[in-house]
């Protein structure tokens, strides 16, 4: 009795695999970046935000304020985000660093909290928890009191 050794085939994995790779690896990614560019160039290009002409960060993604005059992003030990790079705070946590940031730069306690609750936003008007830009009111604070930031303003 003679046995017949089955020969296998690999050219339609291979093409399978190819085209796949393709597909899914140059074709959809150019696609989304393209539909992205066109629908939503600002969020596409990092939402990036400018003083005095000079870009300072992104919107989308947090910033390292490391002097005790700024408003920091959240403390991962106590809320810690899913990616880590949440440019916002709740509005909690910026009430617990006024005192600080009014003992650093002799600014009034009421005058910070003001500026907090003037710049809350929140999600989807009633859903989700009311939050804090860091980026965004730290460029505030430099705008609102030049001189205290004045070595940041330009």
């Amino acid at each position: 009795m003679t046995e017949q050794k089955e020969k296998w085939n690999f050219k339609p994995i291979i093409g399978l695999a190819l085209v796949s790779l393709l597909i899914c690896g140059l074709f959809y990614p150019l696609l989304i970046t393209g539909i992205g560019q066109v629908f939503f160039p600002n969020q596409a290009n990092g939402d990036l935000v400018q003083l005095n002409g000079q870009a300072v960060g992104s919107n989308l993604i947090a910033q390292s304020f490391t002097l005790p005059i700024f408003f920091h992003t959240r403390n991962e030990t106590a809320l810690p985000s899913a990616s880590g790079v949440d440019p916002d705070i709740t509005l909690q946590d910026a009430y617990s660093q006024i005192p600080g940031i009014s003992n650093a730069t002799g600014i009034r306690e009421t005058s910070l909290t003001n500026i907090v609750n003037q710049n809350q936003e929140g999600t989807f008007w009633i859903f989700g928890n009311p939050y804090i830009n860091v980026l965004r009111i730290n460029l505030l604070l430099i705008k609102d009191f030049p001189s205290i930031y004045g070595n940041f303003s330009g």
